[in-house]
């Protein structure tokens, strides 16, 4: 069969309609948008993986986000201009074994064409190897190691989210300015919190060989014990802290830094904090003036997220999370892959990925060729209380393109294929 292409309307235009689109659904239930259009090709198919239950204030808005973005790429006429995007979503319940079973088992018995998805670096990298192995491709969501574009990099495996070298090197910029010369760390205790520690310490030294690292605390993630880790950060007298817990976590850390002084006139440098599906359920509780990267949605006035706002509220009747976006991405992103590679095989979409520029509610976003890593960037600010809940000011979007090693560079980082 040959298929035609769509032609494609500007993500604005196509988002407002989308956002009266969703209106019309919220009352339906499930998905109905492929009831909207005929499709003449058969359908293609997603397998999604994610630690739905491990993880559900990010997750679940993920998933939000991409049932959004699938709702629209099929009332808008699927994908290659004939098909159906159909997605297989399963929970990997937080464990790289579980992550690999359910992935054979969509490949297998579900027949998916495409992989996506993943939180939790360690269980993206799992993902990442399995689809090496099989030649699957697979758009990795939010882990955000390193690893897995660069010295574990494949052919088949892309990233969206800005890696720790991308979010440690924004808030680099910030943190090289401050005055803070003793610095400390407290970090999750696997892939994730290790790359960013590491990589906060190597480009602060870069920019500012005077300072010195004077403490570092590894809680297992998900079972930090507070008042241990605040207390021994605090003997170590630091003038700074770089944080990189977050979810349960962060919120334990904040109550008990706050109480026992910790913060009183030390700057804390902290990633993804200013994300609302950690700041929001702190309310007034959220901390005050910390350096962080982020997602400010209610203050984004660009027509493109404006509209994104827009359809997400009407079909959720909820506002976006920094997951809601990942997931309405990610999803966008397959099928531009699919839709360029004018084809369900694995080859041609692995080949359409490579280079692929799409538009978002945040900017053009591309994926590079060189390392399979995602320009997309971060907000990068201060965080602060209005209104009881915590959100974030002075901010700036930092475009990932301006925060990645050369093509040069990375090349030398990733495997030979």
């Amino acid at each position: 069969m040959k298929h035609r292409r769509p032609t494609a309307a500007p993500l604005a235009k196509s988002l407002l309609s989308a956002a009266l689109f969703a209106a019309a659904l919220a009352a339906a239930p499930g998905p109905a948008a492929a009831q909207t259009a005929k499709f003449s090709g058969a359908p293609v198919r997603v397998g999604e993986i994610n630690s739905y239950t491990g993880l559900p204030a990010f997750t679940i808005p993920y998933r939000q986000g991409w049932q959004l973005a699938l709702e629209e790429i099929n009332a808008q006429g699927g994908v290659i201009g004939c098909c159906e995007l159909q997605v297989v979503s399963r929970d990997d319940a937080g464990k790289p074994d579980d992550a690999v079973r359910v992935a054979q088992e969509l490949v297998t018995n579900e027949a998916v064409d495409v992989l996506a998805g993943t939180y939790f670096s360690h269980i993206g990298l799992a993902v990442a190897d399995f689809a090496a192995r099989n030649k699957m491709p697979f758009v990795a969501a939010e882990p955000l190691t390193d690893a897995i574009t660069w010295s574990k990099g494949n052919r088949y495996t892309f990233r969206l989210r800005p890696s720790t070298y991308m979010q440690a090197a924004m808030l680099v910029e910030e943190a090289a300015k401050l005055p803070a010369k003793r610095w400390a760390t407290v970090a999750p205790n696997y892939e994730y919190g290790q790359s960013a520690v590491a990589w906060f310490k190597q480009l602060l030294k870069e920019k500012r060989p005077d300072v010195e690292f004077v403490a570092e605390q590894w809680p297992a993630q998900g079972k930090l014990e507070a008042g241990p880790t605040v207390q021994a950060l605090a003997a170590a007298r630091p003038d700074a802290i770089f944080n990189v817990t977050f979810g349960a976590d962060l919120a334990k850390f904040v109550r008990e830094g706050e109480g026992r002084g910790l913060f009183r006139g030390r700057k804390v440098v902290s990633l993804l904090t200013g994300e609302p599906e950690y700041l929001e359920p702190m309310k007034d509780e959220a901390p005050e003036g910390w350096i962080v990267t982020g997602y400010p949605w209610e203050q984004i006035d660009t027509p493109a997220h404006k509209a994104f706002v827009a359809a997400y509220t009407a079909r959720f009747k909820d506002t976006p999370k920094q997951g809601s976006l990942v997931g309405y991405i990610t999803m966008k992103a397959v099928a531009a892959a699919v839709t360029k590679a004018k084809s369900a095989n694995a080859e041609p979409i692995v080949d359409a990925l490579a280079g692929l520029t799409i538009d978002t509610p945040v900017g053009p976003v591309t994926f590079r060729a060189s390392d399979h890593q995602a320009t997309m960037g971060a907000y990068v600010g201060t965080t602060t209380v209005k209104d009881g809940r915590g959100t974030m000011k002075d901010w700036r979007y930092a475009d990932g393109a301006n925060y990645l090693p050369s093509d040069e560079a990375v090349r030398k980082l990733r495997p030979a294929e």
